[in-house]
């Protein structure tokens, strides 16, 4: 089965964490990357759905689950140093550059507290920034 090339300044590759999304040109810092993309479901099914990784939420009511392989910014890995920002405006959630993302870097933005508590501060951060703070840490 072939898979969709992503329609975008940008590619899914090999990251320290998994699969990323790097860009393949020039991204501007304020421009807009990609819509993270979904079905809209309510605050009652995320409960059900308690340890799913994709889960945005976009209101006290109703949470995106970002996990079908379409969705093409599931793979925007976690940043503590991001270089991106995600933004929920009239239920969608836009993710633009906050810096000048040149081709080959990664694309990150911060997943927040709740999720760094839940899913990476147990098994360690292991963004770019921090890899290079436990680098420079050892190298003491």
């Amino acid at each position: 089965m072939k898979t969709k090339r992503p329609e975008g300044p940008f590619r899914i590759g090999r990251s320290q964490t998994g699969l990323g999304l790097f860009a393949t040109d020039v991204i501007e810092k304020g421009a807009f990357i990609i819509e993270y993309v979904g079905p809209k479901i309510t605050s009652e099914e995320v409960e059900r759905r308690r340890n799913t990784r994709y889960l945005f939420e976009i209101s006290s009511r109703w949470t995106i689950d970002g996990s079908p392989r379409w969705n093409t910014a599931r793979y925007i890995n976690h940043g503590c140093r991001p270089n991106a920002q995600a933004t929920v405006h009239k239920g969608k959630i836009r993710i633009k550059a906050i810096k000048r993302i040149k081709p080959g870097d990664e694309i990150t933005y911060n997943y927040g507290k709740n999720y760094f508590e839940t899913f990476i501060k147990p098994m360690g951060c292991r963004c770019q920034s921090c890899e290079r703070k436990r680098a420079k840490q050892a190298a003491v």
